[in-house]
């Protein structure tokens, strides 16, 4: 059963997707009224799935998990950002160095002027 309904709330989307592209001489209004009315109907009936009902707990247990995360303050967050974008030129540099040297050692083996 779970699966007719999975490939019903599938046929809803797709209606209401259709449905959107086929009124198109309609006003914007009741096309997109339609896409929302798939696309809810979809919701709907994917809700009363045994993989909906999984999906609903793992989000509920996901922003329960969420809340739980200490966020970093702004001096640590301003920190962080300076290291990464010290770290981020010194890089630039040395990918500079070594190409420049790599092309300096192919102009040198190919004999040409520099």
């Amino acid at each position: 059963m779970n699966k007719f309904k999975l490939v019903l709330a599938i046929l809803s989307i797709i209606a209401g997707v259709v449905g959107f592209y086929y009124m198109r001489d309609s006003a914007m209004v009741v096309r997109v009224l339609l896409l929302l009315l798939g696309l809810s109907l979809a919701i709907t009936i994917a809700w009363f799935t045994s993989q909906g009902k999984r999906l609903y707990a793992f989000t509920r247990e996901s922003v329960e998990e969420t809340k739980k995360v200490v966020w970093p303050g702004r001096k640590e967050t301003m920190q962080t950002a300076g290291v990464v974008f010290a770290f981020v030129v010194a890089m630039a540099v040395f990918l500079w160095l070594v190409d420049t040297g790599l092309m300096a050692i192919v102009r040198y083996v190919m004999d040409q002027e520099v």
